[in-house]
């Protein structure tokens, strides 16, 4: 009798002990995940008429609940080499196609695309693929900033017309709020090692320029824009979990 009594105290604490030797590999488990990727993007909207294609770098971190609901906050770096906003050193080549600097030397002037953006995000882990329930398909959505500008560098010469406040009527500065989607892959290997998400994702950017007057079309700057990024994104994936209890208390 004394012997049942005891079996029956200790069924629920053996239970709490099972469950806690459930790791990341035999159960849906809180946790908390830091991500970096890269992704390959193509510009659409407003955004296609002044750059191509560009890369990102990501770096982010949610939490995932039991119920596979998930919260965080996201952010990345957009750059690239592609601007093809016509004429807009327009205001400071001579006849012959050139920028010179102070010295009268001809100077190198390079054109770069760079931007970033901060999202929180909300989504959904759906464990039908995938070698244990923190595995599945993601789904996200979120909200939050977007700011790109036109990069005029000008490397080792120093060319009066592009810097200070004047460089400001070239850059073509843009910000607004900004929106968030994406679907894609996320792995959590049995053994800790191999832990990697891939995705298709789309950023809109509701922006308006941030510079009153572009000097190289003798305009004013008016309206809205919407600026539209469509990427590949892929990347690792460091889960951060309690370490289960490997002995059972009464």
């Amino acid at each position: 009798m004394r012997a049942i009594l005891i079996a029956l105290l200790a069924l629920p604490s053996i239970a709490l002990g099972q469950r806690a030797l459930k790791g990341i590999q035999e159960a849906s488990i809180p946790l908390l995940t830091v991500q970096v990727g890269y992704a390959h993007q193509w510009p659409g909207g407003d955004l296609a008429s002044r750059f191509m294609d560009n890369s990102n770098i990501g770096l982010g971190a949610w939490r995932k609940g039991e119920q596979q609901w998930l919260f965080g906050v996201e952010g990345s770096f957009i750059f690239g080499s592609k601007v093809i906003e016509p004429g807009i050193l327009r205001n400071v080549v001579n006849s012959a196609g050139q920028v010179l600097d102070k010295d009268g030397l001809m100077a190198d002037v390079f054109l770069y695309e760079r931007g970033w953006t901060l999202f929180g995000v909300a989504g959904r882990l759906l464990p039908v693929v995938g070698p244990n329930d923190n595995s599945g398909l993601v789904v996200k959505i979120g909200g939050g900033y977007m700011r790109h500008k036109v990069r005029v560098q000008t490397q080792k010469n120093v060319v009066p017309q592009l810097e200070g406040e004047y460089l400001k009527g070239y850059d073509r500065l843009s910000a607004g709020p900004a929106a968030l989607a994406y679907a894609g892959y996320q792995h959590f290997g049995k053994r800790r090692f191999i832990n990697f998400h891939i995705g298709v994702e789309l950023m809109a950017g509701f922006t308006e320029p941030l510079r009153a007057y572009n000097f190289d079309t003798e305009q004013y700057n008016t309206g809205g824009r919407l600026d539209l990024l469509t990427g590949i994104r892929a990347g690792l994936s460091l889960p951060i979990y309690r370490k289960p209890d490997d002995q059972f208390r009464y």
